[in-house]
């Protein structure tokens, strides 16, 4: 993998995509950044990051045989792979609260943002932003949020951070492939967080309501038992978790 190492940046994930419309990368690419200042989260919020604390990078991964219906698909192996990354680094209680957010009992480690590169109603290629808390331990009114250091006690290198991560991302996408899809997505349901628990949600209106978490659909929606025996299905802008 090409791996380019930036002092700061805007944002990795629109560094590799200009890169990618300039060069139409065809190998694994990853671009790291010691201060990202535009860094970006789940629907347009900010990700925050005191410079040269954490690992804030993105990565491309060409992609060949998965259908524009089947990508969620990466983002389930995404996710089992820094759930990896972070399980072998000895964190302890690890979930994915869906979609995608990796946590540590109940503190954020990490935030994932992905592009997906289209070609003629194929998938081409993944651009893969990640954000992971290393030694920050203060977070300005984000009381959920963590890090290696605030749960682990201790410094990390970043670098060796890096290398675990991309080595598991390496795996992880190297079993994805539709005669693999069935055991991708019942590992992943296996590590969300509140599956099977009674929990509070929150929908569009901003009403609450109480459900229990079932699976996930094949196109990522997120299945709900609701009070009334009914299993409905909730897109990412449709429901919030609350925690």
């Amino acid at each position: 993998m090409d791996i380019i190492k930036v002092d700061a940046i805007g944002s990795t994930n629109t560094f590799l995509r200009d890169m990618n419309r300039e060069k139409y990368l065809t190998k694994s690419t990853c671009v790291v950044a010691r201060e990202q200042l535009e860094g970006k989260g789940q629907m347009g919020t900010t990700w925050q990051s005191n410079p040269g604390e954490n690992l804030t990078c993105s990565v491309f991964v060409p992609i060949n045989d998965l259908d524009v219906m089947e990508q969620f698909y990466i983002s389930m192996t995404v996710s089992l792979g820094v759930y990896d990354a972070l399980d072998l680094l000895k964190l302890p209680k690890l979930s994915i609260k869906w979609p995608n957010d990796i946590l540590s009992d109940k503190l954020k480690m990490c935030g994932i943002l992905i592009e997906n590169v289209v070609n003629n109603g194929r998938l081409r290629g993944a651009i893969i932003g990640i954000g992971i808390n290393v030694n920050q331990q203060d977070f300005d009114n984000l009381p959920s949020a963590g890090s290696l250091k605030k749960v682990l006690g201790r410094n990390f290198d970043i670098d060796e951070v890096l290398s675990v991560l991309l080595a598991k991302l390496a795996y992880r996408f190297s079993i994805l492939h539709s005669s693999n899809f069935q055991n991708i997505k019942r590992e992943y349901e296996s590590l969300l967080f509140r599956k099977n628990k009674p929990s509070t949600f929150l929908d569009v209106k901003g009403d609450s309501f109480v459900g229990i978490i079932q699976n996930i659909t094949s196109a990522g929606k997120l299945q709900i038992l609701l009070e009334d025996e009914i299993v409905q299905s909730f897109d990412l802008k449709e429901v919030r978790l609350l925690y």
